[in-house]
């Protein structure tokens, strides 16, 4: 059968905008190394023409500057075509990988979706408030546990509060007094009422200069001698 009909032949699959791009920016660049000869040829005979008197031969080479003009137009007119296929297929181009790019993320926002749901059906809001309100329960127990933990022991609970509230403004008033550096503290006080004292004296009284004799010296007073 295969000698008859033959073999079905595979077609090649087509050129990528990448390989079509790199072609025609080969075309393109031989075209710019002919562009540049020729531009080499026109100065050649634009200093030939200056150099030529005018006349038959200067007309002559004007004829070929000519022709070396013509053919650079038609080059630079088919750079420009190629230039503009160029453009169009980096337009495509972008356009082709943006449309990957969405693709990507659009699958990336799927199975992100999908993950979001799965994730979602495990999470229950009666569960979440349950596990809060036993938490809460727990907080009250271990505060529960810390402060029976904390009692202190062999201290009576009977006080007197007025007793108490005493001490405690005989304490205040002592720490106004010692606030103050020449005070003295209540427990050296006498509550006795202060006993009214003579004042005392300011010095010592001088004695009186003794009588002197006729021989200048002191004489003794009758009271002192005994008979």
């Amino acid at each position: 059968m295969r000698r008859v009909f033959g073999v079905k032949k595979e077609k090649a699959p087509g050129p990528t905008v990448e390989e079509a791009t790199q072609r025609i920016n080969k075309r393109g660049d031989a075209i710019d190394e002919k562009i540049k000869k020729l531009d080499g040829e026109l100065f050649r005979y634009r200093e030939q023409i200056k150099k030529t008197r005018p006349g038959p031969a200067q007309e002559a080479v004007k004829a070929r500057a000519m022709r070396i003009l013509k053919q650079k137009k038609m080059y630079e007119g088919q750079r420009d075509q190629l230039y503009s296929q160029t453009f169009n297929l980096e337009q495509v181009a972008f356009a082709t990988e943006g449309l990957k790019d969405a693709q990507q993320t659009m699958s990336a926002m799927k199975a992100a979706n999908k993950d979001l749901k799965g994730t979602m059906k495990t999470l229950k809001i009666d569960d979440i408030d349950k596990m809060q309100d036993e938490m809460m329960d727990l907080v009250d127990y271990s505060s529960e546990i810390q402060e029976t933990l904390g009692r202190s022991y062999g201290v009576p609970e009977d006080f007197d509060e007025e007793e108490l509230m005493g001490e405690l403004d005989a304490l205040e008033a002592d720490m106004g007094l010692e606030a103050e550096p020449d005070a003295m503290p209540s427990y050296l006080q006498d509550d006795k009422e202060e006993m009214d004292l003579p004042a005392a004296p300011s010095g010592h009284a001088q004695p009186q200069a003794a009588e002197a004799d006729e021989y200048g010296l002191p004489t003794v007073p009758r009271a002192g001698i005994r008979t």
